[in-house]
């Protein structure tokens, strides 16, 4: 297509993610406010469990409506997931042939559900989040936690964890339309663990070690797991290669072989 056809395409590709991502917004204000009971849960389980007393304290007068805003917003991103992740792979198929394109709906249909079980994982570890950032509180004092910096964190983890368990999967799309090689992966994988460690320490600090191997170990699992099927994809697409290049030179031994026929027989013509 032409330049001016495909910005065409992805603005209406963009409108129908922002569409969606209004709807989820709508939702995501619908849920509002069992989604700041649930974050404000760990904060009263930590004011029962120890002798620490902590509060979420909004500050300003629009501080409660700007901590709406922003949470309606990541939750409707979160809502709109499939919607999005498919409009993205849908502006890049027109370019891939009819298997490639297959793949992509395959990348859509894994990472949809990925993405969402990032974000549970992330939801799921904030208890102990909370229990290991405020453990380094001093004896006899108090957490005023600001709701808007305590919300941003939460979305963050959430959000951060999401996008780190679809991108095992975006490897893999990349890998089976021939961008990127499995060897390359392989490569990289002291790096990745260190960076696998390095986030989840980001994402739930605190001298509980558990917090990042529930962190950790998924994301590393599910990058082993792409390698693993990148290497096989290679296996298959060199096995491939080869057949068809054998089949290649059987058909040009073949057409010379025709070639030199034709031209004794011509001889003995003449």
């Amino acid at each position: 297509m032409a330049l001016a056809e495909h910005l065409r395409e992805f603005r209406n590709r963009l409108i129908i993610s922002a569409i969606a991502t209004v709807i989820g917004m709508i939702a995501g204000f619908f849920l509002y406010q069992p989604f700041m009971q649930y974050l404000n849960a760990p904060i009263e389980q930590l004011n029962q469990q120890t002798d620490r007393e902590a509060i979420l304290n909004f500050g300003g007068v629009g501080g409660p409506f700007s901590v709406m805003v922003e949470v309606s917003i990541i939750l409707g991103l979160i809502l709109a997931s499939p919607v999005w992740l498919y409009q993205l792979w849908a502006f890049i198929t027109p370019a891939l042939h009819k298997k490639e394109k297959g793949y992509a709906y395959g990348f859509v249909i894994a990472a949809v559900p990925l993405f969402l079980g990032g974000c549970a994982l992330g939801v799921l570890t904030l208890p102990s989040a909370v229990f290991a950032l405020t453990a380094f509180n001093p004896d006899n004092t108090a957490n005023v936690i600001d709701a808007n910096q305590y919300v941003r964190f939460v979305l963050q983890l959430v959000l951060a964890l999401g996008l780190a368990c679809v991108l095992p999967v975006l490897l893999v799309g990349l890998n089976m339309i021939g961008i990127l090689p499995g060897r390359s992966l392989l490569k990289a994988w002291r790096w990745v663990i260190i960076l696998v460690l390095l986030l989840a320490a980001i994402v739930a600090p605190g001298p509980d070690l558990m917090v990042m191997f529930y962190i950790s170990a998924p994301l590393m699992a599910l990058f082993f797991l792409a390698v693993g099927i990148c290497l096989l994809n290679d296996r298959r697409r060199a096995k491939k290669l080869a057949k068809q290049q054998t089949a290649y030179d059987s058909s040009s031994i073949k057409a010379t072989s025709d070639d030199e026929l034709r031209t004794i027989q011509a001889d003995t013509k003449d």
